[in-house]
């Protein structure tokens, strides 16, 4: 069975270990060098720096679980703008990941419907995101959830540039 519930500061070791894990299976291939991508993980993804950002008001993490068990994780931000998003109250969907062994079970449509449905029951009005160019099977997910491609962004991994796609969804 699958479930979706809102992470809490008890839960950070949960989501640094499922950040790292997440981001290097999705992300890794795309970074020009595996010292960089460590020392990013190491930094982003640390229990200190998940507790610091689960303890922001702004952000919101959620972990979904199958029988229990941890699968994916996501993290909106809420009153976050960019500058290709026409929108007064703007949510961000700043992570949303899930475990290779799982996408198969294709919980990520559901993780989604979820995740916009809370943005709305904050009053957030639109949804962006940002997508790694070449991760062509998330642009296409994206796209068939009537996400549109609103601009390009620049994501920094130890100080070396990655060009991103931003896309953005009114809900």
């Amino acid at each position: 069975m699958i479930s979706i519930n809102k992470a809490h500061f008890k839960d950070a070791k949960i989501l640094a270990l499922l950040g790292t894990v997440t981001y290097t299976e999705s992300h890794g291939h795309f970074i020009d060098n595996e010292k960089d991508l460590m020392k990013y993980n190491e930094s982003a993804f640390s229990v200190l720096q998940t507790k610091k950002e689960i303890s922001d008001t702004k952000n919101i993490f959620f972990i979904i679980s199958k029988d229990d068990l941890p699968i994916g994780y996501a993290k909106l931000v809420f009153n976050s703008s960019h500058k290709n998003v026409d929108s007064q109250n703007s949510c961000q969907l700043e992570r949303i990941y899930i475990l290779n062994d799982f996408i198969p079970l294709k919980v990520g449509q559901q993780f989604l419907t979820f995740l916009e449905r809370k943005a709305k029951e904050f009053k957030a009005n639109s949804i962006w995101l940002s997508v790694h160019r070449n991760n062509i099977r998330a642009i296409k997910f994206y796209q068939r959830n009537e996400y549109k491609d609103v601009g390009k962004s620049t994501f920094f991994v130890n100080g070396k540039e990655y060009e991103n796609e931003v896309f953005s969804k009114e809900i």
